[in-house]
């Protein structure tokens, strides 16, 4: 009688012998691993990086010297036009993240009515915030040139005064806040999304008790959209702080930094001359990089205080399905 050996099977390597549970936390780390390695890269290492610098005298020619606290105690006392930018940038987050979040909520309501080639006119909005900053920018520069812009043109044929617009100090900011209304079509996207959410059951009902229409809206439309309205409120402060395109190439055409005319950025009088501009002339005009690099240490500090005050304070009205603050 013939006994036939069985075949042995492959010797188990090291990747079977482990737990599946591992193997399969393993897989998914090796998927993550380019965004972690992304983040590391291009995130965590330039903000160390940037922290480091903030702490040193370093112009890119020569090797950074350390020098302490000294960029921070020169930016607080011995820099007037840093105050200028602080002031400059405050007063276009105070006036345009209100007047952005008021008009995309606004055009969102009016967009969110079930009329006929509604769609028409939700693509219309929202199409000026899929063109570039910098093209943009030079065609609201077209729009409101002094002598033949658009714009001035219109007002002069109804009897009106027309500005300077960006080559006035006194318009220039104006001028930016028009312009920053060129791209709220994103921010009502998001509200629109958002209304569509908006159970119509709770609609149905207020409409029985005979709520009239901003009740409705007041009681039941702005708290079901509130974590939207939070999410465009952070990301409008982001973003204002941030300013850099318009103020940079509009202000390009008018006066430098230290108020002469020789067509860098800031604008006549300095008007334009918000904080990220500065920082971007001390880096790559000045070749400051240490000061730039406590610049922007200072506005990571500022956004993340802001930021956190807002989420802070969101659990007194952001309200959340469930019944959840």
């Amino acid at each position: 009688m013939t006994t036939i050996a069985r075949p042995r099977g492959r010797p188990r390597g090291p990747w079977s012998r482990l737990p599946k549970q591992l193997r399969t936390d393993v897989v998914g780390y090796l998927f993550l691993l380019p965004w972690i390695l992304s983040i590391l890269i291009f995130t965590l290492y330039p903000t160390l990086a940037s922290f480091y610098f903030s702490l040193t005298k370093y112009n890119v020619i020569q090797p950074p010297r350390f020098i302490g606290f000294t960029n921070y105690v020169t930016m607080f006392t011995r820099d007037p036009r840093l105050l200028t930018s602080v002031y400059n940038s405050l007063y276009y987050t105070v006036l345009s993240v209100p007047l952005g979040m008021l008009s995309s909520l606004a055009l969102a309501v009016l967009l969110n009515a079930q009329v006929r080639g509604i769609g028409i006119f939700r693509t219309i909005y929202y199409l000026p915030s899929l063109v570039p900053p910098v093209a943009g920018t030079l065609l609201w520069m077209l729009i409101m040139d002094p002598r033949q812009g658009l714009l001035n043109t219109v007002l002069r044929f109804l009897g009106l005064p027309a500005p300077g617009w960006f080559a006035d100090a006194n318009w220039s900011k104006p001028a930016l806040l028009i312009m920053s209304m060129w791209g709220i079509g994103s921010a009502t996207l998001i509200f629109l999304a958002s209304l569509k959410e908006v159970p119509h059951e709770l609609i149905e009902a207020s409409l029985i008790d005979g709520a009239s229409a901003w009740r409705r809206f007041w009681r039941i439309t702005m708290p079901m959209i509130s974590p939207v309205v939070l999410f465009n409120l952070v990301m409008s402060f982001l973003g204002s702080f941030q300013v850099f395109t318009a103020a940079f190439v509009a202000g390009s055409g008018g006066s430098d930094l230290s108020g002469g005319a020789s067509g860098t950025a800031g604008g006549p009088l300095q008007s334009m001359l918000m904080y990220m501009v500065y920082l971007y002339a001390q880096a790559f005009r000045y070749f400051q990089m240490g000061y730039a690099s406590a610049m922007a240490v200072v506005l990571f500090i500022v956004i993340m205080l802001l930021t956190l005050a807002i989420f802070r304070s969101s659990g007194r009205w952001v309200y959340y399905e469930g019944g959840m603050r």
